[in-house]
C-alpha cells in the first residue's frame, strides 16, 4: 500500500476505498469477520443477560457467524493494528 494512501486513511475518522471495497475507522482496517465476531459475542452476552429475546439473539448470532465464515481466510488479520498492507 502506498504511503500517501496510508496517510489519507489515518487522517480521516472514516475512510472507504471504493476500488478495493475496504473500510477504515480511525486508521484501523475494519474486516467483516471481526465485525461478525463482535456481533456473535453481543448475541451470546444478550442471551445470557436476558436482554435479548431468543429470536433477536439468534438473528445476531447467525449474521455474525456468516460474516466470520465469509472472511475466514483473513482471520489472522482481523484484529491486526494499523491500516494493513495486504492487496
Amino acid at each position: 500500500m502506498d504511503t500517501s494512501f496510508q496517510h489519507a486513511a489515518a487522517l480521516r475518522p472514516i475512510h472507504y476505498d471504493a476500488v478495493r471495497r475496504r473500510l477504515w475507522i480511525c486508521g484501523q482496517r475494519c474486516h467483516h469477520g471481526a465485525t461478525g465476531a463482535l456481533l456473535t459475542g453481543l448475541a451470546a452476552a444478550g442471551l445470557v443477560a436476558s436482554a435479548f429475546q431468543p429470536r433477536r439473539a439468534f438473528t445476531l448470532f447467525a449474521t455474525g457467524s456468516l460474516m466470520m465464515a465469509h472472511d475466514w481466510k483473513d482471520r489472522p488479520l482481523w484484529f491486526e493494528r494499523g491500516v494493513q498492507s495486504q492487496p
